[in-house]
Parts: C-alpha cells; structure tokens; sequence
C-alpha cells in the first residue's frame, strides 16, 4: 500500500507534463511563419440546430472568409464556425495550422501560465515527488520553493501584460442563452445535465456584433434576457474579452512568489 500511496505522489506532475507538452507543440505551431492572416467576411450564417425536445444543440455562426495564402499568393476561402456574428466585410484575424485547417481568433483569453512555464512546472512536481520518496526533504522543498516561486511570477506578470493592453470595457446586453446538452439521463443518473452560455450583443466602432460568451454556469437561471454585462475590447486588434486585469490575480501570485523565495532562503540557510 505504501509503494502504491508513493506513485501515486508522481501523478499530478505526470498529468500536468503532458499537457504541458500539448500545449508548447500548439504554441510552437501558432509561431510559425504564416500562422496568421487578415480575412474578409465573405458571408455570415446563423446556425441552430433543435432536439426533439426543442433544446438546442448548436448554436454557431457560419463564417466564410477570404484570404491570400501566404506561401503560394493564391486566394482561399473557407467556412470556420465561430461563436460571434462578423458583418460582410469585416476583417477578422484568422489561424491556419499546418494542416490548412483555419479558426477564427475572436476573443482568445491569455493564459495566467505559458506552456513553457505549465510543462516545467510538472516536471518539478515530479521530481518533488521522486526526493520526498527517496527522503530528501530539502530537495524536495527547493522543487515546492521553485514552484511556488514560477506559478506567483506567471500570474503577477499575466496580470502586467493584461494591463498593458489598455482593454476597453464596452456594455453588452444579453439576447438569448445557448444551453449545451452534457449528460444525457440514465438509470444510473437522474435527469439530463445542461451548461447555459449568454449571447450578447455589442456595439463596436458603428458596428453591432453578437457574440457567444466563453462564460458559462450550470444554472438555467444564471444568466437572463435582458441582463447587462461587461466586455473588453483591444482597441490595437479589435479582438474582444471577457476578462480584464485583474489585481486580485496580482496579489495571490506576489504572496506565491514571496511564499517561495522565502521557502528558498531558509533552505540556503539549512544548507550553508
């Protein structure tokens, strides 16, 4: 039981690598040349698709967009489904990865962690893991020490970079709710499982857009038509969010970071 209780101490790190790996591949790939490019909105269709039940189980929009392709100069059109309304002509940023497959970047949130900095930090747990098995206790609390110290850096400096955008807030008002069926009933569980998203819509330079929030609740009545809420726009690229800066965010990772430095410091002090 013991043995089994010590790897189980490597999983969390083991878990945390891998998606981390995933994650520095798409990061890698996003940063290749021709990555992106600016589109026109060639089209725009709404699409909503009804169970039996008259619930929704799609609701997107049907984008096609032109663009010139950087390698060759040729100009392709494609149809990418996104959660938000572009009017005909718009530009729009658009992502193609090295399959030609394209998305829509339309509101893409920063990650408080960079994956570089996602992967180490399971690397360290693992070997955290692998020093407190083998009884290493100050091993094993420089890996926590440097740990704590990345994860307080990465969120104090999301929060400088979010800062820096200088984000917009613009008012949006809730027009309708997408509800996503996630479970259906079985004997085992009772009743369906539903994740309900608001629409909005939104006014940005003369123009009004609806946009498929990322937010979401498993509550029916958490969102209402009608109701008011708070968007960011990148007056640089236009590209809209759902969060600002936040300083709450800042202050738990400036605690982290001292937390840690200070774990270091009075390992250096056991040691020396």
């Amino acid at each position: 039981m013991t043995d089994f209780s010590q790897l189980l101490l490597y999983l969390p790190g083991i878990l945390i690598f891998l998606v981390g790996s995933g994650q520095v591949r798409d990061w890698l790939k996003a940063r290749r040349p021709g990555a992106y490019c600016k589109a026109k909105v060639i089209d725009c269709s709404h699409i909503v698709k009804k169970d039996k039940k008259d619930r929704e189980i799609y609701n997107f929009y049907d984008i096609l967009v032109e663009y010139t392709e950087a390698d060759s100069g040729r100009r392709i059109r494609k149809n990418i489904k996104s959660p938000t309304e572009y009017s005909l002509s718009q530009m729009v940023k658009v992502y193609t990865d090295s399959e030609g497959k394209a998305a829509l970047v339309d509101g893409e949130e920063e990650p408080v962690f960079h994956p570089v900095v996602f992967m180490l930090g399971g690397a360290l747990l693992i070997l955290l893991a692998l020093e407190q098995n083998r009884g290493n206790e100050i091993m094993a609390m420089a890996c926590l020490s440097m740990i704590l110290i990345g994860a307080g850096l990465s969120m104090v400096f999301h929060f400088i970079s979010v800062n820096k955008r200088h984000l917009m807030p613009i008012d949006a008002k809730v027009v309708d709710i997408y509800s996503r069926q996630i479970s259906k009933e079985t004997k085992i569980l009772r009743g369906s499982r539903f994740t309900y998203y608001p629409i909005v819509s939104y006014e940005w330079e003369g123009r009004e857009n609806r946009r498929r929030c990322k937010i979401n609740a498993s509550q029916e009545k958490a969102f209402q038509v009608g109701d008011t809420m708070k968007l960011y726009v990148d007056p640089a690229s236009g590209i809209v969010s759902e969060k600002n800066a936040r300083p709450f965010m800042a202050g738990v990772g400036a605690f982290l970071a001292v937390s840690g430095l200070l774990a270091g410091i009075s390992i250096l002090s056991q040691v020396l």
